[in-house]
């Protein structure tokens, strides 16, 4: 077959080895936006966190106050809490290029003279490139050759229209998209010298609206801080006027304040999403921004956007319905075969990537086809278009030109201009076909005489030439799939452009509920917006739906306060993917532009992809809100046993120190953001409903809960800390039971809020990979600061009696494990 590049110029490409001179020379094809943390940034950073500032401090009036010994193991242990943060961020910023990696384009480019694949990172100027509908543009180039070739490239002009290229004189820009057709190009510039690399560089310091999750936190953080330097200024001045002496005071206020700083939370909420996000893509789930995760949890509708989604996708030719049963010569070709495969086998693409195109192709398998297909001159090609859609290829054979056209049933007899008996009687075979789970398409052939052609493809003297009925299956897993996703409280709804006898045929096949009703895209258009609000709560199956319709069926579903994910994988699903809370784009059959369009993209187009993704989703969110109510708990009795005794004039005004609150920060950050994050969850976790987007991390009763649980904690310490200072025991004995109390108390909160409704007994069989690691942790440094003199004389403390070390186990067990019966 004429007009492909394999008949035309000759086009070469670079060598691998003048490739990567061209490499170092003008760098990596990448406008560099999303570069990840430098290890200067994340020290400098580190450095300037308000705990950091507040340890700083504190080191700078030991020294003042000449106990240098105090002064440096406060700044070890300063350097020591820096180089958790630091490797905390540093892996969460390892795990986000590792994301990267997996969300990386690929381009198809010509190097060394043969066709291959390779990230569209590592372009560079004077390479040649193959694009192809539904491509993203890599970089900026020169169109060489192409056929039928339009872009969509509105995101650099604001044109709304695709725009046809013209060869050899037509520069295509990267960051557009590929409308229809395909071309060979060769690369003129790449990265940040490209057109969108500029607008890149432009927009790079503009920072993303922060999600509901990152805005609560964020104002819980704030308030802690201004609580905490508002409790420093308090207790500073109430404790000089008492005392006179100024440094001591600074130090009491210092105290408080790094009591009261949960510096953990936000670097916690960060390891979680970063980490799951690339756990998860290593089970083939890209996760395209870590920050989709908290969504995730909260999904309550599932819109699909084609009945193949839950099919095989491996179509084949099932059944025809010819409109005219004869047979031979009269298609021109010289040969005996039907006229509704010919005919379809022309208006499909040369080389098809679509599913039902190579479905018509494979069935197209006669010598004497392929060589009349051979003889044929490709001249025109009407893309496809319109609602219901059609399209149309133009060819000359011999001299002669013909015209062929497939596309939605109904469209397809709309341009034939058929009479109602017709119509009627190709109808009622159409909803056959559809029943049975076939899609139906129509084709039609024209005879196009000579001269300039018509500026639409219906205005051709169309012939109806009949139906073809694609085959394909649900996949073997759809209905377990589907019943885990309304076991877990989610809702389905079908967005597809079939015929709606189609689709609700694979909708009961897969187990999707709510066939009773199904409504059109042209229903779906004619609704007002407060109508199809109503409607999409009642209604789960649409048909014949074309993109602006679908946009509008989520958009109705987000007013309605659902949480929406969207599959989609062609080019005109960006839009839909982008409204989405969750677009989710196939990596095996997606387009590019539905991949970079998505949120998540399933690499293997797996079904239980969607699941796991979802099951992550709801873990994540459950283990962080595990570590945020376990450090809310436990900063409580620290705050109140450093606040309360100064404030009521206690004779012990502290007991702790800021050389006491850095080890405990040294043993709670650890536990937060690592210990929980690799925290196993219940198998329960899919059969509960999804959460309220809207809702906070933690609900009033929660952090409530949370808060009675601090205080409980802090009752224990605080009655042995007011018997032992009132009964005559030292400074440093009573110093010795509060802080052997309070490391005990969080040993037992961390394994009590492993869960807020299994007991302690039952999560013991659920083991968390980490928990030997920490209880050897948190056991070895609670009997090295009371059996080892130095570490004894460092921390102020004194040997206990073996009576109050139990009195110690004791007051701790009763005032955290209280919790179990609440459980029970």
């Amino acid at each position: 077959m004429t007009g492909d590049i394999r008949e035309g110029q000759e086009i070469s490409g670079l060598s691998s080895s003048r490739a990567k001179e061209l490499l170092a020379e003008f760098g990596p094809n990448d406008i560099g936006v999303d570069a990840r943390k430098s290890f200067g940034r994340i020290v400098l950073d580190t450095m300037r966190e308000p705990m950091t500032l507040v340890l700083l401090a504190a080191c700078f009036l030991y020294f003042l106050l000449r106990e240098s010994d105090q002064g440096f193991i406060m700044l070890l242990a300063l350097a020591f809490v820096a180089a958790i943060s630091v490797y905390q961020e540093t892996k969460s910023s390892r795990a986000l290029a590792a994301l990267r990696k997996y969300t990386e384009p690929k381009v198809k480019c010509i190097r060394d003279g043969v066709l291959v694949e390779i990230p569209s990172v590592d372009l560079v100027p004077g390479d040649v490139i193959l694009i192809e509908e539904g491509n993203a543009v890599p970089a900026d180039a020169i169109v060489l050759h192409g056929n039928d070739f339009s872009v969509n490239q509105s995101v650099i002009t604001g044109e709304s229209f695709p725009v046809v290229k013209e060869e050899g004189k037509d520069i295509i820009f990267q960051g557009s998209t590929v409308n229809s057709g395909m071309c060979y190009a060769r690369v003129t510039k790449t990265g940040t010298a490209t057109v969108f690399g500029g607008i890149g560089r432009q927009t790079a310091g503009v920072r993303a609206e922060p999600t509901l999750l990152q805005k609560q936190i964020g104002r819980f953080v704030r308030a802690m801080t201004v609580f905490g330097v508002s409790a420093f200024a308090l207790v500073w001045l109430f404790s000089y006027i008492r005392t006179s002496d100024l440094a001591q005071s600074l130090l009491l206020g210092l105290t408080l304040a790094m009591s009261a700083i949960p510096e953990e939370i936000p670097v916690a909420f960060s390891s979680f999403l970063a980490l799951g996000a690339w756990r998860m893509a290593r089970l083939g789930i890209v996760v395209r921004q870590p920050l989709t995760i908290e969504s995730l949890g909260a999904v309550s509708v599932i819109c699909l956007d084609k009945t193949g989604t839950l099919t095989e996708n491996r179509m084949k030719i099932g059944d025809f319905y010819e409109w005219r049963s004869a047979v031979g010569g009269s298609n021109g070709a010289g040969f005996s075969r039907s006229k509704l495969l010919w005919y379809a086998r022309l208006a499909c693409e040369a080389e098809p990537f679509d599913v039902m195109e190579q479905a018509i192709v494979s069935e197209f398998a006669d010598p004497a086809l392929a060589a009349a297909y051979s003889r044929l001159s490709w001249i025109h090609e009407y893309p496809l278009e319109g609602r219901p859609p059609m399209m149309t290829h133009v060819y000359s054979l011999d001299g002669k030109r013909m015209a062929a056209a497939k596309g939605s049933p109904e469209r397809i007899m709309k341009v034939c201009k058929l009479g109602e008996s017709d119509r009627s009687q190709i109808g009622f075979r159409i909803v056959e076909m559809a029943a049975e789970g076939f899609r139906v398409l129509g084709v039609a052939s024209a005879d196009v005489s000579d001269g300039l052609f018509p500026a639409s493809q219906e205005d051709f003297e169309w012939r109806f030439e009949g139906l073809i009925g694609l085959q394909d299956p649900p996949k073997k897993n759809v209905g377990p799939v589907v019943e885990s996703w309304l076991g877990a409280g989610i809702r389905i709804k079908i967005l597809s452009g079939d015929h709606p006898e189609t689709v609700l045929n694979i909708a009961a096949a897969a187990g999707v509920p709510g066939l009773s009703r199904c409504l059109t895209g042209e229903e779906v258009a004619a609704m007002e917006d407060k109508q199809l609000q109503e409607e999409v709560e009642r209604v789960d199956i649409y048909a014949r739906m074309f993109p602006e319709a679908k946009l509008r069926v989520i958009e109705a579903l987000k007013a309605n306060g659902e949480t929406v994910a969207m599959t989609g994988d062609g080019v005109n699903d960006g839009p839909a993917l982008k409204c989405a809370h969750i677009g989710i784009a196939m990596g095996e059959r997606g387009t590019e532009t539905a991949r970079q369009a998505a949120d998540l993209v399933i690499s293997d187009d797996n079904l239980e992809r969607i699941t796991e993704a979802i099951r992550h989703g709801r873990a994540i969110y459950t283990n962080l809100k595990k570590a945020i109510r376990y450090l809310i708990t436990i900063h409580i009795p620290i705050l109140t046993t450093a606040s309360l005794p100064v404030l009521l004039g206690w004779r012990f005004s502290t007991v702790f120190s800021p050389i006491h609150l850095i080890f405990l920060e040294i043993i709670m950050g650890p536990t937060c953001s690592i210990f929980y994050e690799r925290e196993p969850v219940g198998g329960d976790i899919m059969s509960r409903p999804p959460r309220e987007k809207q809702r906070g991390l933690l609900s009033l009763g929660e952090a409530g809960f949370a808060v009675l649980q601090g205080g409980a904690a802090a009752l224990g310490m605080l009655g042995l800390y007011l018997y032992f200072m009132r009964n005559g025991y030292s400074l440093e004995y009573t110093r010795t039971m509060v802080f052997d109390t309070l490391v005990l108390d969080n040993i037992l909160l961390t394994f009590v809020n492993r869960s807020f409704s299994k007991g302690f007994w039952v999560m013991l069989r659920q083991p968390n990979p980490l928990t030997g690691i920490v209880l050897a942790l948190s056991i070895g440094f609670l009997l090295l600061v009371n059996l080892w003199p130095a570490a004894m004389g460092l921390f102020g403390l004194a040997h206990l009696t073996w009576q109050h070390m139990i009195l110690c186990a004791g007051v701790s067990f009763i005032s955290v494990s209280w919790i179990e019966f609440f459980k029970r």
